[in-house]
């Protein structure tokens, strides 16, 4: 058995990628090179078609990473489509919802980035602000590195819980971060706790106080790892973990008191 850690990361659909009109499952790269950078080995998930074999693909991983990508699905948090809902793609959603309740139970470490932080949020039973521009009153455009086309864009602040483990992985109270997201946390799910906010008061960060390693940004991290520290500090925590995982080293979990 080799000694680096496996990260398994999830995919999304794609029927047009490089104009080949081709149904195909993909992922940004950026995602790769960072968990490749902290010493991890990444491994794509695609959309398998049955429990059995999603199983299979996650007993090889010592490490969960939910990244970007497109709406979740409202019936995951028990609400009917927003008129804005942007698509969404239920392959995704199926295996990440499993893959994500399995590594919770099992206590394998998880790090959500974006939609991973919502999805996250949204499996632990809490939901989402479907639309930020029409339903959350803010002056900030929380899509602005994606509209301006410079995905490490850094558009805002966030301040940092300064008793999370979040701040202990950062070694700072404020950083400033990218941001490409047309959804958000709204209710926070019970298990969860908000960690960080961007200056409109938006959670921008959760983690679990109940989990050796559950943690999740809502800003992009992986886009920001060449020129930022605190970027590359995320992913090397998460990646230790995972190795702590692999040569059983980690931890046992505490049971929350009753």
């Amino acid at each position: 058995m080799g000694s680096r850690p496996i990260i398994g990361l999830s995919t999304m659909s794609d029927h047009d990628a490089a104009g080949l009109h081709a149904p195909r499952f993909s992922l940004n790269q950026s995602y790769n090179k960072a968990i490749m950078a902290a010493g991890g080995v990444p491994l794509l998930i695609p959309h398998v078609e049955d429990s059995e074999s999603l199983r299979e693909i996650y007993e090889m991983l010592d490490g969960l990473l939910l990244p970007g990508g497109v709406d979740i699905d409202p019936q995951h948090y028990n609400e009917e489509p927003h008129p804005k809902l942007d698509p969404v793609d239920e392959g995704m959603d199926w295996i990440e919802t499993r893959l994500l309740r399995w590594a919770l139970e099992d206590d394998l470490p998880v790090f959500g980035i974006c939609r991973g932080e919502q999805v996250l949020n949204v499996v632990m039973g809490g939901s989402l602000w479907q639309d930020l521009p029409s339903e959350y009153a803010t002056v900030f455009d929380h899509r602005e590195s994606f509209k301006r086309k410079i995905r490490d864009y850094l558009a805002h602040d966030v301040r940092v819980d300064p008793s999370s483990r979040l701040a202990e992985i950062l070694q700072a109270p404020r950083v400033w971060v990218n941001t490409s997201h047309h959804q958000a946390i709204k209710r926070v799910a019970p298990g969860l706790r908000a960690v960080a906010w961007s200056p409109d008061d938006l959670v921008e960060a959760v983690e679990s106080p109940d989990h050796f390693f559950v943690v999740a940004v809502q800003w992009h991290p992986e886009e920001m790892v060449k020129k930022h520290e605190n970027a590359r500090r995320l992913f090397q925590a998460f990646v230790q973990a995972a190795a702590q995982r692999r040569t059983g080293t980690q931890p046992r979990r505490i049971p929350a008191a009753a």
